[in-house]
């Protein structure tokens, strides 16, 4: 069906039965389905345009942009030998100046500085090793030129870096991104935003294209139908714009701190002067062709040649000497007389020890009366004085023999030192009463001592060279490989290695695990087990110093190479600067 030159469309049926129902012609119903569709299609346009309104964001630069206004304004520059960042903070400038390799502070050093077109000065030496200088008032907004004149013992140089102070918040009336496309609206008087009457317009505006459409005006019609729509795409904008819209509130203060802080990227923010207080060294990533290592579980133990203990052969009752019982740690040399033991005899040995010393008793009475009578004889000459002498040779044998079995039931066994060095273990107290064979004390040379390890699987101990140990505190030391055992212990092969120069504290027994290197030789980059640490989902990271104050995590392979090293097989290029030292306490900023 056609009315005024429009073809009616099949999808308008529904929209036509409703304006049949409220009294208006098919004819009509058709053109205000028309109309419909314009609407719909204008507020489709509208929800288009906010929803592409937000692209174009870049969150990064958002997040340096936050990290920028949160901090003190500063200034960085970095050469081949200085690396320096100038914190401006109470109307001075504060220069931390490290060196780019090792990030140690450079104390000693003479600074001129040119801050924009003033005349240069000299930067006076603050206590924690750094430099202030006076810094002149700067708006917001404005940035100014800074020269570093550097002179100090490892070299001079010159470094140009550009201060800029933030820019001040500004209080704005804010609109949300997604519909920012109707700013428009602000340039329609405050009237034609009324949605009261906007709505009245737009039925009026509706009544009269009735009107005007059954009369056979088309002309005035069509132009009364498209200010309908105006109107009603206006009301649609006031709605939409009304309910988004947000008040104006003021800027909330940024609070300036260069506390610590993980970056929404990952890496960690450590300003200049934290990095002073944790201690942060770095060094280069340098490439070696090494041994690759094993890692042995190990403790340690005496030198068989310098180690000894102290037994008794007999038991008995533990006497101490005049000076006291020894102690633990005491020093002693071979030979000394470490405690005496009184033997313990049974009643049956001490029965037949007293008949014995009875029976004794009785042949040397026997003895000393025949020399008494046989003497004046012999002296008159009535008996030969060779019977004499026979006699005083039994009584003087007879007086050892006593002597003798006293001393086996009073005199007490002597212990003494085998060996030099000092006492580790003593196992008795005073009036103990030890059984034959017992330990009572345990002396050891602390200048030797061994390690004695266990090497599983296929390993050939033939093969080790190098070898270093390290304790679970973090103490490292060099061992010697001396032999391994034929027989296995626990499914594992013995390994014996002597550590040359012991540490004081080291102690025998204490657990320790031996680097051992074997097999063949590999290309990779020698890092600190320091700077190798742990992330949150447990994968092996190092930190790599990328920027004057922010510190990156770099997932990493890693092999054993000895106690202080390990081989780092991929994961990092070659000179790049590895955190070294506090790399443990950068992982833990959050």
């Amino acid at each position: 069906m056609t009315a005024g030159g429009l073809t009616a469309a099949p999808d308008c049926c529904a929209f036509d039965g409703v304006l049949s129902m409220a009294g208006f012609r098919p004819s009509t119903s058709q053109f205000f389905a028309r109309i419909a569709a314009l609407c719909i299609a204008a507020a489709a346009f509208l929800c288009l345009s906010a929803a592409f309104a937000h692209e174009g964001h870049d969150h990064d630069d958002s997040a340096k942009k936050a990290l920028i206004a949160s901090t003190y304004p500063r200034v960085t520059a970095k050469s081949e030998l200085y690396e320096l960042v100038g914190i401006l903070r109470d109307g001075r400038l504060v220069i931390y100046l490290d060196h780019s390799a090792t990030n140690e502070p450079a104390g000693d050093a003479q600074l001129k500085v040119t801050i924009g077109d003033r005349e240069p000065i000299d930067a006076k030496v603050e206590a924690n090793a750094s430099y202030s200088v006076p810094f002149p008032p700067v708006a917001a907004g404005d940035s100014l030129d800074v020269v570093i004149n550097i002179s100090a013992r490892d070299g001079d140089d010159l470094l140009v870096g550009a201060l800029t102070m933030p820019e001040a918040a500004v209080a704005v009336p804010q609109m949300s991104p997604s519909f920012a496309s109707l700013r428009w609206l602000a340039g329609l008087p405050s009237s034609l935003r009324n949605p009261m009457l906007l709505a009245i317009v737009i039925v009026g505006l509706v009544l009269l294209f009735t009107q005007l459409r059954r009369r056979g005006r088309f002309v005035s019609a069509v132009a009364t139908g498209a200010a309908a729509v105006a109107a009603l795409v206006v009301l649609i904008a006031v709605a939409v714009s009304d309910s988004n819209h947000q008040p104006v509130t003021p800027a909330p203060a940024t609070i300036m701190s260069d506390a610590p802080r993980r970056l929404p990227d990952g890496t960690a923010f450590v300003a200049k002067p934290s990095q002073r207080l944790l201690e942060v060294r770095t060094a280069a990533a340098k490439p070696e062709t090494v041994r690759p290592s094993v890692n042995l579980i190990g403790r340690v133990i005496g030198d068989p040649n310098r180690t000894s203990v102290v037994q008794s052969v007999h038991g008995g009752r533990i006497l101490p000497l005049d000076g006291g019982m020894p102690r633990i740690g005491q020093t002693v040399r071979k030979g000394d007389v470490l405690v005496h033991v009184d033997p313990y005899l049974p009643l049956a040995d001490r029965t037949t020890i007293s008949e014995k010393s009875g029976e004794i008793e009785q042949l040397i009475a026997v003895a000393e009366m025949r020399i008494r009578r046989l003497r004046p004889l012999a002296e008159r000459g009535a008996v030969p004085q060779s019977q004499v002498n026979d006699l005083e040779t039994e009584l003087e044998g007879l007086r050892l023999r006593r002597e003798t079995v006293r001393k086996s039931r009073t005199e007490p066994e002597l212990l003494r030192a085998s060996t030099d060095g000092v006492i580790a273990a003593v196992k008795v107290v005073a009036g103990q009463v030890v059984q034959a064979q017992d330990i009572i004390f345990q002396i050891i040379d602390p200048m030797g001592l061994w390690i004695e390890a266990l090497a599983y699987g296929d390993v050939d101990p033939n093969s080790f060279a190098d070898a270093t140990a390290e304790t679970p505190g973090g103490l490292s030391m060099l061992a010697s490989y001396q032999g391994f055992s034929r027989a296995l212990q626990q499914h594992a092969t013995v390994v014996q290695f002597a550590i040359p120069d012991a540490p004081a504290n080291l102690s025998v027994g204490q657990p320790v695990t031996v680097m051992a290197k074997s097999g063949a030789p590999v290309t990779g980059l020698l890092a600190r087990r320091d700077a190798v640490t742990r992330s949150t989902s447990g994968e092996a990271i190092v930190w790599l110093h990328v920027e004057p104050e922010r510190f990156e995590p770099r997932p990493v392979r890693t092999e054993p190479f000895d106690a202080a090293h390990l081989i780092v097989a991929s994961g990092i290029a070659e000179d790049e600067r590895i955190v070294v030292r506090g790399a443990d306490l950068i992982n833990q900023i959050r």
